[in-house]
């Protein structure tokens, strides 16, 4: 029987994953593979010529061939980084993007011109990385972070557990600003950060079939053009914001001006501006009293 080293192993993955179009391949290859064998990626390269054993063959081989019908490998292996901090993720969330966390250092730059506790309100939070991402960079602050489904909340309190982040985290079950309650948590905020469902019909089906077909739509669809949760929000913001607070958003590639006019609309704002990421695409929206 043919003996297979993780060297062999991460050759053949590699090239399997070039031919099926896989993302990444490389890289795919190494996660899956340090998964099975429950070790670091740096691990592999420590012990190259390590046999792999045939029931964690077995196991590679279901995975890979997922893969390759491009299920995404964050699901695979229930994990991805974000801000350079590991995130659980299950199929109930949806993947956290290198893209979002500019973001995060958005958010950071503001609180970090302020003074005394800051307190923040993390609206469609998810699994929980942007609220993690803040409260792991930025030491005196408050976070509530609410989210409408229980099964990505309960995944993102996993999060906070794991990063000992629960004195400065809760978690609150509900669409958007419902679930805070006057007298049982704090209204007032000086920072509101939301990373809302944002595809548009027309986008929604052109995406990729591994967005498309594997994150649930309810995390994405943002309604015929992507900003109804942006409208929601934007609606009711003035009883949540602080008199010198901000908000900020992440957008799509084509809606800063559609969001950038909504703000202006409300007169809240001293200063409204959008920012592109290295792409050059519209990422960031941030408004500030």
């Amino acid at each position: 029987m043919e003996k297979w080293t993780i060297q062999k192993l991460l050759i053949w993955t590699t090239q399997f994953f070039t031919e099926k179009g896989v993302d990444s391949p490389r890289l795919s290859a190494e996660m899956l593979l340090a998964d099975v064998l429950g070790m670091q990626r740096i691990g592999l390269y420590t012990f190259f010529d390590r046999v792999v054993e045939r029931e964690q063959l077995e196991r590679l081989r279901e995975l890979v061939k997922r893969c390759g019908q491009h299920e995404p490998v964050a699901y695979l292996v229930g994990q991805t980084e974000f801000y350079s901090l590991p995130i659980k993720i299950t199929s109930d969330c949806l993947i956290p993007r290198p893209e979002t966390e500019l973001l995060v250092e958005r958010a950071i730059d503001f609180l970090r011109k302020r003074s005394g506790v800051q307190y923040i309100l993390d609206l469609c939070t998810g699994c929980g990385p942007v609220a993690a991402a803040i409260a792991k960079n930025y030491g005196n602050c408050r976070i509530i972070a609410t989210d409408i489904c229980d099964k990505a909340l309960a995944t993102a309190a996993e999060n906070i557990n794991t990063l000992k982040l629960a004195e400065k985290v809760k978690l609150l079950c509900g669409d958007l600003f419902d679930p805070i309650i006057e007298g049982l948590d704090q209204t007032r905020f000086d920072l509101i950060v939301s990373n809302p469902p944002y595809v548009s019909d027309a986008e929604y089906k052109r995406l990729d079939k591994k967005v498309r077909d594997y994150e649930p739509k309810q995390a994405l669809y943002g309604g015929a053009d992507g900003l109804d949760i942006y409208r929601r929000i934007i609606a009711r913001v003035a009883d949540f914001l602080k008199p010198d607070a901000a908000i900020m958003f992440e957008i799509g590639f084509s809606q800063g001006p559609a969001v950038k006019e909504m703000l202006e609309q409300t007169g809240l704002f001293a200063e409204i501006k959008i920012e592109k990421d290295p792409a050059g695409n519209d990422r960031v929206a941030i408004a500030k009293r």
